[in-house]
């Protein structure tokens, strides 16, 4: 055990320590940074690494197993009223206690509270319910996505000034409990279904469930007008004593505990009741799960206490001092290091890499993978600073973004479609929300912009680029293993010869 958690230990220090020397780099170069929001920040790094190190452990103990357990039983059971309500349940109860979510439906203008969270968690279960039907009855993922996407951007022709929103809703819906529970669902769904394709079969779950959201804001959008709204920030800018750092930190600890329990403990009803009436695990494999939970609610309480409490309010006011600065031209070049660099920190983006190196015993490796969805996220970023600084509006960049991203489906392994898709939600995580975000916002606000349609959309965006960019690398994969296979074939024909 030591051994483990030396090693995501490690694994956690190479993945928060970039995004904390970008802004530092920025803290000499170009913004001076107020030392109270300094020792916020390097407080909050402390922290998020020892979260994200007890939340990688206490994911591979429990919450991979619990959702692997959990999918396998619904697909074998092939009883098609248990998978609806199953699946329609888990998707409903999960959307409406995800943090992010909540936050962020406090945010939107003249559109109640509780019908954002209702509206968006029918979408997601209704959704999966569909990724859960695609599996049974083997339907392609890439003619599902584009069937249901075409259905998405058809209803924008009437809610346009939704786009934004919705698909900020669909990114941050999509948390660092829901992905690995999703992720494990589909690794169940693979090993109960037979025949060719059934490694596809673990990934594309997180991609159709994030459609849902979308759906539903731009349906909510017909009834509501848009209007700009200010945004407010919880977290604390400065301090400026040590004394104040700790109650600051300590409080972040309280309500981040609060939000964890709200996702962890419907999920545990959910596997009592699996346990209860159908998988009967064993006492030993109980315990396991159970010590794996204490480490996951541990250390995500901690990592959104760090990621909360100390990078919101740096990205709050580096977005605002950058903004103002009269060479403002820099700010795509500085975002795409910073979109880089905050992908490599959320958690989930580690579990999906992980996953996608096992499952394919290595052939795509996690380091290709993390290359790729940064890049991504970085675009993402540099052209939401683009956007901002030209006026640009977001259907000029989403709706060629998802246009390529679903082309290219066609011209790829169908297993880098379902993990291009969902690795567009799990890089739109905790940090985005966090630090991305309010980042965003204070540039939008310096600018003078229009909060709901410029700054809202960058947490979409960051959604929608790594599904091109994994992609590309597929089409890189497939023209290397074609060549490889040429060759082979020109020496199995030489040795023929010889012969």
């Amino acid at each position: 055990m030591k051994k483990i958690l030396l090693e995501k230990l490690k694994e956690s220090l190479q993945a928060v320590l970039p995004i904390g020397l970008v802004i530092l780099l920025i803290h000499f170069t170009l913004v001076p940074i107020p030392a109270g929001t300094l020792a916020l920040m390097f407080c909050g790094m402390a922290i998020l690494i020892v979260g994200l190190t007890l939340f990688s452990l206490g994911t591979e103990m429990a919450m991979m197993p619990m959702g692997a357990h959990i999918g396998s039983t619904l697909l074998r059971s092939k009883n098609l009223a248990l998978l609806t309500a199953g699946c329609f349940i888990f998707g409903f109860i999960v959307t409406v206690a995800e943090p992010d979510l909540q936050v962020m439906s406090e945010q939107v203008p003249s559109v109640p509270n509780l019908a954002i969270l209702i509206g968006v968690a029918g979408g997601v279960g209704a959704f999966l319910v569909l990724a859960m039907l695609r599996v049974l009855f083997r339907l392609k993922l890439a003619c599902v996505l584009i069937v249901m996407y075409a259905l998405a951007f058809a209803i924008a022709v009437f809610s346009p000034d939704y786009l934004a929103v919705a698909f900020d809703a669909s990114a941050v819906t999509t948390g660092p409990i829901t992905v690995p529970f999703l992720l494990a669902l589909g690794s169940g769904i693979a090993a109960v279904s037979s025949g060719q394709g059934s490694e596809e079969d673990n990934f594309g779950i997180c991609a159709i469930c994030s459609v849902g959201p979308i759906v539903a804001i731009l349906l909510i959008g017909l009834f509501f007008d848009a209007r700009a709204s200010g945004y407010e920030t919880e977290a604390q800018a400065t301090v400026g004593a040590a004394g104040e750092l700790v109650r600051l930190f300590a409080d972040g600890l309280v309500h981040s505990f609060r939000d964890v329990a709200m996702v962890i403990v419907p999920i545990i009803g959910i596997f009592a009741i699996f346990q209860i009436t159908h998988l009967r695990l064993s006492r030993t494999e109980l315990v396991r799960i159970g010590v794996g939970l204490l480490y996951l609610m541990c250390g995500l309480t901690v990592f959104l206490t760090g990621v909360n409490r100390g990078f919101m309010p740096a990205g709050r006011f580096l977005g605002e001092k950058m903004g103002a600065l009269p060479n403002n031209w820099v700010l795509p070049p500085i975002s795409l290091f910073i979109g880089a660099c905050v992908v490599v920190a959320e958690p989930a983006v580690h579990v999906l890499t992980r996953q996608v190196e096992e499952i394919t015993n290595g052939s795509i490796p996690r380091r290709m993978l993390l290359a790729a969805m940064a890049l991504g996220v970085g675009l993402a970023m540099s052209l939401t600073m683009i956007r901002m600084l030209t006026g640009l509006s977001i259907w000029w960049v989403i709706l060629p973004g998802c246009a390529l991203a679903l082309a290219l489906t066609f011209f790829v392994p169908s297993i880098f479609v379902g993990i291009g898709f969902d690795s567009g939600g799990v890089a739109a995580g905790a940090m985005s929300a966090a630090f991305v975000l309010p980042f965003t916002l204070g540039v939008c606000e310096s600018l003078g912009g229009d909060i709901m349609t410029d700054a809202f959309g960058v947490v979409g965006m960051i959604a929608m680029m790594p599904p091109v960019t994994l992609q590309l690398v597929g089409v890189l994969y497939n023209l290397k293993l074609k060549k490889a296979r040429a060759l082979d074939a020109e020496r199995s024909d030489a040795e023929d010869s010889l012969f």
